[in-house]
């Protein structure tokens, strides 16, 4: 575990900044994403609540959800909410029994769910007929993510189940297609 809860702040910037970089380019929320049912709107919607209630359940208080009305408005405020929350010491070191066992808010945050801020930033580029690449690390951090979640990541509402990579695929085409999704 990080002991530096400023790391845990930085770590959620390093995932946010690009996050929030898409959502900045992104002009129609009601265009479809690569998530099956889901609009951009539904797709950024997602990501603001279940941070929200993961912090929530953990006593941390961000106060009122934005409106999604101004999706990238929304983001904005959300965005300040968390890094204020994890700029007190007390909340990223916070320590409670995760699903992979013994963990703190700060690196929940920043792995799992930095894997979301990852996926659907792509999600996000995809529904605003953006391309996203991933960094080599970025693809590493989720190929590791992905190897941990196992067949856990497939679970109703998580991960449809894996496609086929296109022939000559690059690393990142593979891993989408391990995520349900083609590139």
């Amino acid at each position: 575990m990080t002991t530096d809860s400023s790391t845990h702040q930085q770590q959620y910037a390093r995932l946010a900044d690009p996050f929030g970089a898409v959502v900045g380019q992104v002009t129609d929320w009601d265009a479809a994403s690569p998530c099956a049912g889901w609009s951009a709107r539904d797709v950024l919607g997602h990501v603001v609540q279940t941070q929200r209630e993961f912090l929530g359940s953990h006593d941390v208080d961000l106060g009122d959800a934005p409106d999604l009305a101004d999706p990238a408005a929304a983001w904005r405020q959300h965005d300040r909410d968390v890094r204020s929350a994890l700029a007190d010491d007390a909340v990223g070191e916070r320590e409670f029994d995760g699903y992979f066992g013994r963990t703190t808010v700060g690196e929940t945050l920043t792995t799992f769910y930095g894997f979301d801020l990852r996926v659907h930033r792509w999600d996000l580029a995809q529904a605003a007929g953006r391309d996203e690449r991933f960094t080599d690390d970025e693809l590493g951090a989720l190929e590791t993510s992905v190897e941990g979640f196992g067949d856990q990541l497939y679970a109703e509402g998580i991960c449809k189940p894996g496609v086929t990579a296109p022939e000559g695929a690059d690393r990142q085409q593979r891993l989408l297609a391990r995520l349900g999704r083609s590139s």
